[in-house]
């Protein structure tokens, strides 16, 4: 009798069977999974979720297992942050979570660099930024409120599981160019909804060469792609940044890869080719060369976010500016993403280094990524590291905001235009 050999699988898709407690599923197969981690913030959670599960009688199933961090509305400037913050820090109490984050930086920052993600594992996330937990080796995504109630009851959800798109780069990147870059092109190539609801594999070369933040970047913007998840196979680079960052040197599920042929479609790029990249207002899919709005005057230089602030991308303006003042008239303001990236910048240099430039440093939250906070003013111009730069979205509609990355957004405060970082890197 001839045995058939088993379908390939790709990484998500063994993700997947492990939390469904199955040897292996197919794309549109619609599974029931167990969820390892359940993560939600300020605006997300126990706002929504408290009165919810008031109604219902019901309890958290595993408090070991939920991690609350307060990212959106701190520091509080009015009465209704004030009330949102008072009721997750209230209920955080009151249910004596363990795992609670205030004011410390961006959930999907904090969470990694506190150990709380690793391969192997099946995560939920209060946010469509979630899938930067796919940079671990883990499947992580965004859900709504109603999806988080039953996961916090009942410690599972149902997902139909994804096709698998991989983008593949071969390469190395050039000096100023990042995976913000890469994230630009593929967002332009593809459009918005280019991968929609389907896992995006990054592979290759040039990907195994990054840093784990850098590979944070690529996971975080999948969802600009419309992706469910975005996914980065552990080796050792993810190990040692657990091991030296989070404090974990083992997981408790194994680390898995894709077999070989297994995606459903392949793209390739050759990152050595790829020059720093932009997004014109207002979409992150309008990226283009640099080159093609080279000049062009700005008012503001914004380094913040889960996407653009991590310590590379601090790291990454601090190259640039280093020895420079910025432009007369420009304003240059970093909130970096995390408490902790913030203290390593502080110790190495790199904050002075900024401060020194003319930086304004502000808190670490999302602050105007989230419309929040340090927003912006009528008819100024901004390059932001940010994810998006929807219409309205940080600040009145006459804003202008273009994307880029540290390097490009530092560039152009030191010159007060749009700035290819290239011309004036060391």
């Amino acid at each position: 009798m001839k045995v058939l050999s088993p379908m390939p699988q790709t990484l998500a898709q063994k993700l997947i069977a492990r939390a469904a407690g199955r040897a292996s599923v197919m794309p549109g197969e619609i599974v029931n999974c167990k969820v390892d981690l359940a993560m939600f913030h300020d605006s997300s959670g126990p706002r929504r979720l408290k009165p919810m599960l008031e109604e219902l009688g019901a309890q958290i199933w595993d408090k070991s297992k939920v991690v609350l961090v307060m990212d959106h509305y701190v520091p509080e400037r009015d009465e209704e942050s004030r009330k949102i913050v008072r009721i997750a820090r209230d209920w955080a109490q009151d249910q004596a979570l363990p795992h609670v984050y205030d004011s410390q930086g961006i959930c999907h920052v904090v969470v990694p660099q506190h150990g709380h993600i690793r391969p192997g594992m099946f995560c939920v996330g209060g946010d469509s930024h979630s899938p930067t937990g796919g940079a671990f080796g883990a499947y992580m995504f965004g859900i709504g409120s109603t999806e988080m109630l039953g996961v916090v009851v009942t410690g599972e959800i149902w997902l139909r599981v994804p096709r698998t798109m991989a983008m593949n780069w071969s390469g190395q990147l050039s000096p100023g160019v990042c995976a913000k870059d890469m994230m630009l092109f593929m967002t332009a190539r593809f459009g918005m909804n280019g991968a929609d609801y389907q896992a995006i594999e990054f592979t290759g070369t040039a990907v195994r060469a990054l840093s784990m933040q850098e590979r944070m970047t690529l996971c975080n913007m999948s969802a600009e792609l419309g992706a469910q998840v975005g996914l980065v196979g552990a080796d050792r680079v993810t190990e040692a940044w657990l091991t030296s960052v989070a404090g974990q040197s083992a997981s408790p599920q194994p680390a898995f890869t894709s077999d070989p042929g297994s995606a459903d479609v392949q793209h390739d790029f050759d990152a050595s080719t790829l020059s720093p990249q932009l997004a014109a207002p207002h979409s992150p899919a309008l990226g283009v060369p640099l080159a093609d709005h080279a000049h062009t005057r700005i008012d503001v230089a914004y380094i913040g976010a889960c996407t653009g602030a991590k310590l590379d991308d601090l790291r990454f303006a601090a190259q640039v500016l280093k020895g420079h003042k910025i432009a007369s008239g420009v304003k240059l303001m970093i909130a970096p993403a995390s408490l902790k990236d913030l203290a390593q910048a502080k110790a190495e240099g790199t904050l002075q280094t900024l401060l020194d430039a003319g930086a304004t440093l502000l808190p670490s939250t999302c602050g105007a990524c989230a419309g929040y906070g340090d927003s912006f003013a009528e008819d100024q111009t901004v390059i932001s590291s940010t994810a998006r730069n929807f219409k309205g979205r940080m600040g009145p509609p006459s804003v202008q905001v273009y994307l880029a990355s540290a390097y490009t957004v530092a560039a152009s405060a030191l010159r007060g235009r749009i700035t290819d970082p290239r011309e004036v890197m060391p």
